[in-house]
C-alpha cells in the first residue's frame, strides 16, 4: 500500500512576508552587530544597562551597523528611542540609506546648539539650512521616540509621533554632509560632543505599493 501523501502546505506571499517582517537592530543584549568607529578623539560606544551608550568625543562619536548591506535600502522605516545625557549639540544622528549604500542621508536631532532637527543634506544644503530644518528644544534625560520612513518618493519623520518632517524626493538630490560623517556610512548612529542612550532599535519593511495596471 503506497503511503497516504502528506498534504501541501499553502504558499506564503512573498508581498505579505515582506510587510510583516520587522528586523531588531539592537536589542540591548550586545553590540556585536555594530562597531564603534573613531575618527580621531572620538568617544567610546558601549553597552550599559540594555542601552548603545555613546560617549562624548571632542567632535564626532558613533557606531556602524555592520550587516547594512543586507537590509533592504527603500521601503522601510527605522524606529528607536534616544535621549541626552550629556551635551549641547545632537545626541541623535541617524544616517541611513536612500536607494543604495552609497546614497545616504543624516536625521540630525538636536544639532547647532541643541535644538536643530532635520535632514542632512537636500540639495546640498544641510538641516540646518534646508526646508527640512525644525527647531525642537530637547531636554536632558529625556526619551524621545524616532521613527524615519524610507520610499523612493518620500523622506518622513516622526519625533514623539509627531510628523515633524515630509520631503518629496522627486527632482530631489540626497547625501550626507561632507566630512567626517562620511565614516559612518551607510547605517549608523551618531553624536556631537554630547554623550547619548539608544535602545529599541528596530526595522519595518514596508510593502511596496502596488503597481496600477
Amino acid at each position: 500500500m503506497m503511503p497516504a501523501a502528506e498534504p501541501s502546505k499553502p504558499e506564503t506571499k512573498k508581498e505579505e512576508v515582506s510587510q510583516a517582517k520587522e528586523i531588531i537592530l539592537f536589542d540591548g543584549k550586545s553590540l556585536d552587530d555594530w562597531e564603534s568607529v573613531d575618527i580621531g578623539a572620538s568617544g567610546t560606544v558601549e553597552l550599559e544597562g540594555g542601552l548603545m551608550i555613546i560617549n562624548q568625543g571632542d567632535s564626532i562619536s558613533g557606531a556602524v551597523y555592520k550587516k547594512a548591506a543586507s537590509l533592504p535600502m527603500t521601503n522601510y522605516e527605522i524606529s528607536l528611542e534616544a535621549k541626552r545625557l550629556e551635551g549641547v549639540d545632537f545626541f541623535c544622528g541617524l544616517t541611513f540609506p536612500v536607494g543604495s549604500v552609497k546614497t545616504c542621508a543624516t536625521l540630525v536631532c538636536g544639532g547647532w546648539g541643541g535644538a536643530v532637527t532635520g535632514i542632512s543634506n537636500i540639495d546640498n544644503l544641510d538641516a540646518s539650512e534646508n526646508s527640512t530644518s525644525n527647531f525642537v528644544r530637547y531636554e536632558d534625560n529625556k526619551w524621545y521616540a524616532v521613527k524615519v520612513r524610507v520610499t523612493p518618493e518620500n523622506l518622513s519623520v516622526w519625533i514623539d509621533a509627531k510628523h515633524l518632517i515630509d520631503q518629496d524626493l522627486k527632482d530631489k538630490k540626497v547625501n550626507v554632509r561632507p566630512g567626517p560623517i562620511e565614516s559612518y556610512l551607510p547605517l549608523s548612529f551618531t553624536t556631537y560632543a554630547t554623550t547619548a542612550a539608544i535602545r529599541n532599535v528596530k526595522l519595518k519593511v514596508l510593502e511596496e505599493p502596488k503597481k496600477t495596471p
